[in-house]
């Protein structure tokens, strides 16, 4: 399986047509399609449903686009770090995580290597812990940030110096927002949003399964919940200081009672490869909190 036929192949993936990837790769269409023949014929799998004015991916396509994408990913960074030349310090760090404040600390260690070596370039993903651990096992992000109790038993890992504090988003004007913080029975009866990432969190402060709770909704990333609780649609528990909260936001937070905190990780693949640029990154995390 050669690079170039997979690139070709996301190539249509992109257009939907023959035609339109053959213009946008300057090459003829009926060369085109006689190569994608030979991919199916050497992966044995239909990857394309051919219909009148567009072709789809068949399953075996979709699976084949996920790892075509990944493989692509990796050859053209390969590629990059070695046409790197000189002593100067370059390339591209990729670093995933939650939503956290906590990430105002990487943005610390990015600025001071930026500023020392120009030339080294940073990639960020927000994702839950689910999506990071994948792109950390498939090689398309050297570092994740992990927010809570994640299982890190497969990855290196240093605890950062912070803590995120958990919560409840709400319109303003709710009668909750009256309180300092929110106890279990106060919410325990009301429309939940909860992160799918925080299930073992929320199971212990409510000290009930969640088959008991009314969760309207779930997220992944906050934003778009803060929408709904914004609208009263339900109570949005998540971590504090990652929204707007101020008087002009329409939303107030108030932490939970027992109070209830995150710690944070940075991790990487053990035994991981690093380039000189994610050398230099892990490097300088271990000498701050290592």
């Amino acid at each position: 399986m050669e690079i170039t036929a997979l690139r070709r192949f996301l190539m249509i993936a992109r257009e939907g047509t023959i035609s339109g990837a053959a213009a946008a790769l300057h090459i003829s269409q009926p060369s085109l399609s006689r190569q994608m023949q030979e991919l199916e014929r050497e992966l044995g799998s239909t990857l394309f449903v051919r219909g009148k004015r567009r072709i789809e991916l068949t399953e075996a396509g979709m699976r084949l686009r996920a790892r075509a994408e990944e493989i692509v990913d990796l050859a053209d960074r390969t590629e990059a770090e070695f046409r790197i030349t000189g002593d100067a310090l370059a390339g591209e760090v990729r670093i995933g995580g939650g939503e956290t404040p906590a990430m105002a600390l990487v943005a610390d260690v990015v600025a001071e290597l930026q500023a020392a070596y120009p030339l080294m370039r940073f990639s960020l993903h927000s994702g839950n812990a689910e999506d990071i651990a994948d792109r950390l096992d498939t090689g398309r992000i050297d570092f994740g940030l992990f927010v809570g109790s994640a299982n890190l038993d497969k990855y290196e890992a240093i605890k950062l110096p912070a803590r995120d504090t958990w919560g409840v988003f709400m319109r303003a004007d709710d009668p909750l927002a009256r309180q300092e913080r929110v106890r279990p029975e106060d919410i325990a009866d009301r429309p939940l949003i909860f992160s799918r990432q925080a299930n073992r969190e929320m199971r212990t402060w409510f000290k009930r399964d969640f088959e008991n709770l009314d969760v309207v909704a779930t997220y992944n990333l906050l934003y778009n919940a803060a929408i709904f609780a914004r609208r009263g649609i339900g109570y949005v528990v998540s971590l504090e200081g990652i929204v707007d909260v101020s008087t002009s936001s329409g939303l107030a937070f108030r932490p939970l009672d027992p109070p209830l905190a995150a710690d944070l990780f940075i991790a990487w693949k053990r035994y991981q490869v690093f380039s000189p640029a994610a050398g230099a990154f892990l490097q300088r995390i271990r000498e701050l909190w290592g």
